[in-house]
């Protein structure tokens, strides 16, 4: 992953978790569980070792640069963005809403926990100039990450740069 500096233009970005929708969402896989149902058809239940994360655009007239990436130790995090206007207080998230591609960071275990983080380039630079297309359209973008293969979220930073197109 880029290590550099922003330029001084650049505008750098910061993966925020927003605990209140990962909480509501965990609390709707505990209702279904407690009452027995079912979830919807197309339904997107929020998984054990995956957490609601959120980009605030305060400027929407943006070109994405790269991406600023970092794991400590080993595990895989992966990143799945919500494409849709998403309201969980009043409507549940459906697998419709999920962006394609998703981003794809890990180190495996059998790495040097100071080697370089392995990543998708091709799939994270579209994912990188679809989040600055729908930037265009929204103030907030909302994302799920998953931890995985021994990834913690205490151990991640994660953040976008875009250049202002104004």
């Amino acid at each position: 992953m880029d290590t550099a500096k922003a330029p001084a233009n650049a505008i750098v970005l910061e993966f925020k978790e927003d605990h209140a929708l990962t909480e509501m969402m965990r609390r709707r896989v505990s209702s279904l569980q407690k009452t027995g149902q079912k979830r919807q058809e197309g339904e997107r239940l929020l998984l054990p070792h995956e957490f609601v994360y959120r980009l605030d655009f305060n400027n929407q007239e943006l070109t994405f640069s790269r991406w600023y990436f970092s794991l400590t130790g080993h595990g895989r995090v992966t990143i799945t963005g919500i494409c849709q206007l998403w309201t969980p207080d009043l409507t549940n998230l459906m697998t419709r809403q999920l962006l394609e591609p998703i981003g794809t960071f890990w180190r495996n275990a059998t790495d040097a926990e100071d080697s370089e983080l392995k990543w998708l380039e091709a799939d994270m630079l579209e994912f990188g100039e679809r989040i600055a297309e729908l930037a265009k359209v929204r103030k907030v973008m909302y994302f799920l990450l998953a931890f995985k293969d021994g990834a913690e979220q205490k151990n991640l930073s994660c953040s976008l740069e875009f250049t202002p197109e104004k």
